[in-house]
């Protein structure tokens, strides 16, 4: 089997993360996210593009949202030079749907279902370590010592866009923004959706199961 190209779609807390990295170290695929996109390309010269800035990097040190037209052109400079790849956080709406379906040919679509009240449970829970970055949960990963990171010894401290407000807030952009998305693929050949309320262990079941059928 040749190398596939996987789009992975799911809202905030599904656990695209957890299984993206499950399918790249099976499928021995690239994990492309926006964020790491952005990241990598920060420096790109964007000054043909009639933006305000002529680098992604200064529209994140603004704290401003990256053009469309910056980030479709970042992805599609990652997707080129990836052999198969799994595409987590793009597109994020119909025009970068269509944009993507400019770029390449996708092999397997998997949708992630959890419901709302599941992904509140899930991301209120969330606890990050304020200096190295590791993420647990008050009910699904606890650290050994209640607050203390398992990795370096540092405070454990809830993020600002994981209270509840700002969990519901998020949820509607997608609802709003992304959830088209997924009705949009959903007659793609390749279309699978999983339910992402199982345990990680049973969700991968499912997401490799789907991968080696229809890729």
């Amino acid at each position: 089997m040749s190398k596939p190209r996987i789009l992975l779609l799911g809202p905030p807390g599904a656990g695209k993360g957890t299984q993206s990295s499950n399918i790249a170290g099976e499928f021995g695929v690239e994990h492309i996210t926006t964020g790491d996109a952005l990241r990598a390309n920060k420096d790109m010269d964007i000054s043909d593009m009639d933006t305000e800035y002529d680098t992604p990097r200064e529209y994140m040190e603004q704290g401003e949202l990256v053009p469309d037209a910056v980030v479709n052109a970042i992805v599609e400079e990652a997707l080129t030079s990836a052999d198969g790849f799994v595409l987590d956080g793009y597109p994020r709406n119909l025009e970068q749907a269509e944009e993507l379906e400019g770029m390449t040919d996708l092999d397997v679509i998997l949708s992630l279902d959890v419901s709302k009240e599941e992904l509140v449970d899930r991301l209120t829970g969330r606890r990050v370590c304020d200096d190295c970055g590791a993420n647990y949960h008050v009910e699904f990963s606890q650290p050994e010592q209640e607050g203390v990171c398992d990795e370096c010894g540092g405070e454990l401290i809830q993020r600002d866009d994981d209270t509840e407000e700002a969990v519901r807030n998020r949820l509607d952009v997608f609802e709003d923004n992304t959830a088209p998305v997924i009705g949009h693929y959903s007659d793609h050949a390749g279309f699978v959706e999983i339910d992402g309320e199982q345990t990680p262990d049973e969700v991968w079941t499912d997401v490799r199961a789907a991968i080696e059928e229809q890729a």
